[in-house]
């Protein structure tokens, strides 16, 4: 026995003399699951960004491996979780404000299991969900975006390219991951109609209501394709749809009509939906993949902990994309104007609220 000892530990040393690092084993091999929202694993958005952050991780560490299960309806969630607790998952995280109760539930029958979710705070608000604050869990690990702050850019950028005066958002669910977006949008417009004396609407969403326009959901496109139609019809000739992969219906309609151009949602579209580059301005990057990456590698050290993270413009946890190939429809003192508003965002010189 303490030959083969010796064997092993002689292998191992020349491996890493050699650079090459030892095979990973049962002992110290970390499975990283994740339970998807609907919409598919390939929606050019959510999922697909918590996805990339995953697979990051695996890159990173050779003893990440990573899967995940994907929802076709809200009833899929607690089944979907369970399947990934059965299948021995060390680290299991729920992608969507919507899951986040299967997840709390799970975390609390299975406290050996490390958790996370993103959107949501993690906390347990009781069977009706009305106990506030809620009870931390020791295993769960919220992950949040100051989404708000980007998308406050993103109206200032919309208020300051439009030729016709109007602009519009519309979302996927009436929920506050998606509501963040619409609400700091309008009111980048608004602080751009402040500063320029101007008076630049926006349609699809009301500060003062608090409410707008919404598909319904993340997977009817012929009610997003519908809605765009309608906000052109209007004279909205920039859309910024917050609904995941629906954002396609309405890029898809702006390169037909040629009245309109998007601001992508979640991920940097010129990217994820090459496919619609011609239409897209900017995007406004929530860094689910970052985050993911960040979780399931703290879990694969050792280092996990139930201390939520929250992205800002601050530390990269959301940004306004690049403008790509639409450059020059943004003037250079545009450009300026809404980096500048970004360092005053992150400095507190700027509220979002």
């Amino acid at each position: 026995m303490k030959k083969t000892t010796k064997i092993v530990a002689a292998f191992a040393a020349a491996a890493l003399a050699f650079g090459v690092a030892p095979a990973a084993t049962a002992a110290n091999a970390t499975k990283a699951c994740l339970a998807l929202d609907t919409g598919g694993v390939d929606d050019k958005s959510f999922n697909a960004s918590a996805w990339a952050g995953a697979n990051a991780a695996k890159k990173a560490n050779a003893n990440v491996s990573v899967s995940y299960l994907a929802a076709a309806t809200d009833a899929d969630y607690a089944p979907n979780i369970k399947k990934l607790v059965d299948s021995g998952c060390d680290i299991i995280v729920g992608v969507g404000f919507l899951i986040n109760s299967a997840i709390v539930d799970a975390a609390k029958k299975n406290p050996t299991v490390k958790f996370a979710i993103v959107d949501q705070d993690g906390e347990d608000h009781g069977a009706d969900g009305s106990v506030y604050p809620g009870k931390k869990i020791a295993n769960l690990k919220p992950l949040e975006f100051a989404t708000n702050e980007s998308a406050f850019q993103a109206g200032y950028l919309a208020a300051g390219v439009t030729k016709t005066g109007k602009v519009a958002t519309y979302g996927g669910l009436n929920i506050p991951p998606v509501t963040i977006f619409m609400d700091g949008f309008a009111k980048g417009v608004a602080h751009y109609n402040a500063k320029k004396g101007k008076s630049v609407q926006v349609l699809g969403w009301d500060t003062k209501k608090a409410d707008g326009t919404f598909v319904g959901g993340f997977s009817d496109s012929a009610k997003a394709l519908q809605i765009s139609k309608n906000f052109e019809q209007q004279g909205a000739d920039v859309i910024f749809p917050v609904a995941g992969g629906l954002g396609g219906a309405t890029a898809g309609n702006s390169i037909a009509s040629k009245k309109s151009v998007v601001i992508w949602v979640d991920t940097d579209g010129f990217i994820a939906a090459p496919q619609y580059k011609k239409v897209l301005l900017t995007s406004v990057v929530k860094g689910v993949d970052t985050s993911v990456k960040g979780v399931i590698l703290d879990v694969a050290n050792n280092k996990f902990s139930s201390t939520g993270y929250v992205g800002t413009l601050k530390n990269g946890g959301t940004k306004l994309a690049p403008y790509h190939d639409l450059i020059r429809m943004v003037p250079s003192a545009l450009r300026s104007e809404v980096t500048k508003l970004g360092t005053d965002i992150s400095n507190k010189k700027v509220s979002v609220k």
